[in-house]
């Protein structure tokens, strides 16, 4: 995980209960992950962190928007947030072994000698995951497309080229060669 301090819970610290936490998400935060396919990120996220004896309850409600691409005609699409993950995270001996055999994604386990809870890959792996994975223009009122139309029809006009039938001028040289092997068989 990786460890930047404000997104680090000292929970040996915490009484048993809720305990609220909030983070606001800007695109700086992605920079140590490299490239995104999106842009303008302003995300809020609120952490409801349960702590019992054994085990946390993690809760994180994402809410915000950022900027994408539309997957049709490639303008820039404005992408609203909203989801809500949910987290259980187990103190045992040994959790290196327990996380590679755990099957529930939903499960995290830290060793009990651990005193901070590290969160930053998990928000942003939830704010990717609140991303929907089909993103395109919406509809105008009329029930045509929103996306640009300059764009739509350079794609029909691709999709015509595409289908013509190339497959006549691809062979076409290499009918004079089917004559030929007729001819050589005669002779013979």
């Amino acid at each position: 995980m990786s460890h930047r301090r404000e997104y680090e819970i000292a929970f040996v610290g915490l009484k048993p209960g809720n305990h609220l936490f909030e983070y606001q998400i800007k695109d700086q935060f992605f920079v140590p992950y490299g490239a995104q396919d999106f842009k303008n990120c302003v995300a809020t996220v609120k952490l409801d962190l349960e702590k019992n004896n054994g085990f946390m309850l993690l809760k994180f409600d994402i809410d915000g928007q950022l900027e994408s691409s539309c997957d049709r005609c490639g303008d820039d699409l404005p992408v609203q947030l909203w989801d809500e993950f949910k987290i259980i995270v187990k103190l045992v001996e040994e959790p290196d072994t327990l996380n590679e055999m755990e099957e529930d994604p939903d499960v995290f386990y830290i060793s009990r000698t651990e005193s901070h809870l590290h969160v930053s890959d998990w928000i942003f792996e939830f704010i990717n995951l609140s991303i929907p994975l089909q993103k395109k223009c919406k509809d105008l009122p009329n029930g045509t497309t929103g996306c640009n139309p300059s764009v739509l029809e350079k794609l029909e006009q691709m999709n015509r080229d595409a289908t013509t039938d190339t497959h006549a001028t691809v062979w076409k040289g290499l009918d004079q060669f089917k004559n030929l092997g007729k001819d050589a068989n005669k002779k013979d």
